[in-house]
């Protein structure tokens, strides 16, 4: 097994992925033989990582082990090394089962040997420009450039996506140049009266009866009165399903006159993990339709199962509910009624209703379960063995008190207490046995007197039992709705997952800005009010959503374009001398599409740092920033640079420029200006990608060997000597800040006085190369 480890580890795998992928046997075979295929096409062990990677791609999704061989000489003679070219290849392998392929088809479908040049790119998109230039004129930045991207990546099938975009972004910017207050402004709302000559826009959410429309509607328009089609409080009888008992009317009286006729909610996490995104959507709904309906919303912890809970999620759960901007009408726990859920326990046994049962766990899992020999037993001799089951005389696992009803899916008289001899967190040896979810759950709404009890899709099949035990026992019984779950794609929120990931080292903790729990959102550097806005955007549907992460991102640059104040930061340096300047300050503004927002003062002094990016020694077609030959502006200086100089190190490589500054206003206006830095701050910069390769890591049809296999191992680049401008230096944790043409950054909590440490929440603009 070593050995096998060694060799996935010689192609750049980590160890923990070397061991992961040993747990398949069909993929370590193949992936055996395929390094030994490609140690003998080179004659040598050394396989560099660049095609490693590319040979564990390749073997991961090859459905036929006949073309490995083939694959993995095309990959080893580089003529395929781009994922693009390694798609289309696998594409034609699937599309032509014959014996022998013919290679010049073969090749020409993967673009093998083909070389896209800058100048091709350049002429390209200049062709695509032209076409939309009346368009794009008159609409300017509200066009969506998303066509002219996708013509070029057609008309430049092989060309490298993000160079493709890089020359679309400059050449609408010549076209149109800087964005002005007016592209900034905020796009009006549809007119609805218009609404059936726009049919893209009925994108329509199943609500809970009938169809409704989201388009454009805040979450608070979505939840307010009849919206939603929801009972009045008081006539939970006229709800489909709610099942009526001749006490029914006197408690529901009753209730009206303990609440005076109010919405209230309840979100009830349990305390044995960190909130992730989907509970983003369960918090905006609880706490946003009691707000919307001048109701008012409990925080309740569901803390029944001892052995996972710790006061770190308590807190943790808390403190994300009012991150999101939500104040709890009280925060409970579930554990606060465990004397009276016994009572009501033992209540339920005299009615007839429930009964001690000896069959063991295994025995009564999934949903053929026989039924227990012990269904009828006396009721005193269940309250008995239940009062015993307290006094702890009887083994975990060896006794359960079980509910005579069958739930929805067909599973038979559900448990209600188990022993546990765990201390609970908050009343520590008090009890030894602990109510399910099964039967705290709609009791603990009761006891609170919530009107709506909002879950999730998955717990509809519950619905029968919840008005079964409330009607069982007598008591005020609320009604429960079903909304679908939030998902997202390229991520895993399962607290499982999650604490695999941890476990392993491959994020740091729950927080890692690569995560999708609210934790780590923030840590990145998401707003509360941009996950609020796209909970709205996804709509209060029944049916389940999987959205893609890019959606969420666009929400975030909303916010930020508003909010973030700019700042200017150079994350891979080049020194520049400028011979003739005379050290002054320049004046900032912090919002250039609104001045009146303020404004920061920082050094201009005779060296200042650019990016390495933004100067090429050997001129370009198509390129528009510094070279010996071109000049570039400053942005906001007021100063247009020329290089006099170009000084490099022993290696070769440029370190240095030196160059004279001649004010913008004496000279002709450049083809681009550039952000600087005087006088800096070091920082570290953290830029974050998607944690996995895959849309569905946790699909084996598309990862067989797990998720953990599907690590993407670029998902963080730490970049150690990045330069900020001082306007940055009293931030504090969690501020935000635009850097001019590098991305959104906040600032993590491992920032010290002696060094800053940002994380790139997201880019300038969303990456049409993205799935």
């Amino acid at each position: 097994m070593a050995d096998m480890v060694s060799i996935f580890m010689s192609i750049g795998l980590n160890e923990q992925k070397a061991k992961e992928t040993l747990k398949n046997e069909a993929l370590s075979s193949t992936l055996k033989k395929a390094i030994e295929q490609a140690r003998g096409l080179l004659g040598s062990a050394s396989i560099d990582k660049t095609a490693g990677t590319m040979l564990y791609n390749m073997v991961t999704r090859l459905k036929d082990s006949t073309r490995l061989s083939f694959l993995t000489e095309y990959i080893i003679t580089r003529k395929i090394n781009s994922e693009l070219q390694l798609s289309a290849a696998l594409d034609f392998i699937k599309s032509h089962p014959q014996e022998n392929l013919d290679r010049l088809q073969f090749d020409a479908a993967c673009g093998v040997g083909v070389v896209v040049t800058p100048e091709q790119i350049e002429d390209a998109v200049e062709l695509i420009i032209r076409k939309h230039k009346d368009q794009l004129l008159a609409e300017r930045y509200r066009f969506n450039m998303g066509i002219l991207m996708g013509e070029a990546r057609t008309a430049l099938k092989w060309a490298d996506g993000k160079i493709v975009k890089n020359e679309v972004d400059m050449q609408v910017l010549h076209l149109l140049g800087p964005k002005t207050e007016a592209d900034l402004e905020k796009k009006p709302k549809w007119d609805r009266s218009n609404l059936e000559l726009k049919p893209f826009l009925h994108k329509i959410c199943l609500l809970f009866v009938g169809e409704a429309n989201t388009e454009g509607k805040s979450l608070m328009e979505q939840l307010r009165g009849e919206a939603l089609k929801f009972h009045k409080p008081g006539e939970n009888y006229k709800t489909e399903g709610y099942v009526v008992t001749p006490n029914t009317m006197n408690l529901l009286k009753k209730h009206l006159e303990e609440t005076g006729g109010q919405v209230r909610t309840r979100f009830p996490p349990e305390p044995n993990g960190i909130l992730h995104i989907g509970h983003a959507k369960a918090i905006n709904f609880n706490f946003g339709y009691a707000k919307a309906n001048n109701g008012i919303c409990f925080l309740r912890y569901d803390d029944t199962n001892p052995e996972k809970e710790e006061e770190k999620y308590f807190t943790a759960i808390k403190e994300m509910v009012e991150w999101l901007g939500y104040k709890p009408y009280a925060v409970t726990h579930a554990s606060d009624q465990f004397q009276l859920l016994y009572d009501l326990a033992v209540d339920l046994i005299r009615r007839g209703h429930a009964y001690v049962c000896h069959q063991r766990g295994e025995e009564l899992k999934g949903h053929n379960i026989p039924p227990s020999p012990w269904r009828e037993r006396p009721v005193e001799e269940s309250l008995l063995l239940f009062d015993r089951m307290r006094k702890g005389m009887f083994a975990e696992g060896e006794v359960t008190l079980r509910m005579k009803m069958v739930m929805e899916d067909g599973k038979m008289d559900p448990v209600a207490y188990r022993i546990k001899y765990t201390p609970h967190h908050r009343t520590g040896d008090t009890w030894c046995i602990y109510p399910t979810y099964d039967y705290t759950h709609c009791l603990c709404d009761s006891i609170e007197n919530i009107t709506h009890s909002l879950c999730t899709k998955e717990f509809q099949a519950r619905r029968s039992s919840y008005f079964w035990l409330c009607n069982a026992l007598d008591l005020y019984c609320p009604v429960q709705w079903e909304y679908g779950r939030l998902n997202l794609t390229y991520t895993v929120v399962s607290k499982r997952k999650i604490i695999k990931l941890v476990e392993t080292g491959i994020v740091r903790d729950w927080d890692d800005p690569r995560l999708f729990t609210l934790t780590a959102l923030r840590r990145r550097g998401f707003p509360p009010q941009a996950i609020n806005n796209f909970c709205a955007r996804v709509g209060v549907t029944v049916a389940q959503t999987t959205m893609e992460p890019h959606l969420l991102e666009a929400c975030v640059r909303e916010v930020l374009n508003d909010t973030a104040p700019r700042a200017m930061a150079i994350l891979e340096p080049l020194k520049v001398t400028i011979t003739n300047l005379c050290p002054n300050k320049v004046l900032i503004p912090d919002f250039p599409a609104n001045e009146a927002k303020g404004s920061h003062v920082v050094p201009f002094s005779k060296t200042i740092f650019i990016e390495q990016s933004d100067f090429r020694e050997v001129m370009e077609k198509g390129y528009k920033r510094l070279t010996p030959d071109q000049p570039v502006g400053l942005r906001h200086a007021g100063y247009v640079i020329s290089v006099q100089r170009v000084i490099k190190d022993g290696c070769g490589k440029v370190c240095e420029l030196e160059v004279t500054c001649a004010s913008s206003d004496s000279v002709e206006k450049p083809k681009a200006f550039i952000h600087w830095v005087s006088d800096p701050l070091r920082c570290e910069v953290r830029l974050y990608e998607s944690l996995f390769l895959h849309k569905n890591p946790e699909d084996p049809a598309e990862v067989p060997a797990g998720f953990l296999s599907d690590i993407n191992p670029n998902s963080l680049t730490v970049i150690g000597s990045a330069l900020v401008d001082r306007s940055v230096g009293k931030a504090k944790v969690f501020d935000k800040f635009q850097f001019e043409r590098v991305g959104y950054f906040s600032l993590d909590p491992d920032s010290t006085s002696e060094k800053l440490v940002f994380n790139r929440t997201v880019t300038l603009k969303e990456d049409p190369g993205k799935i």
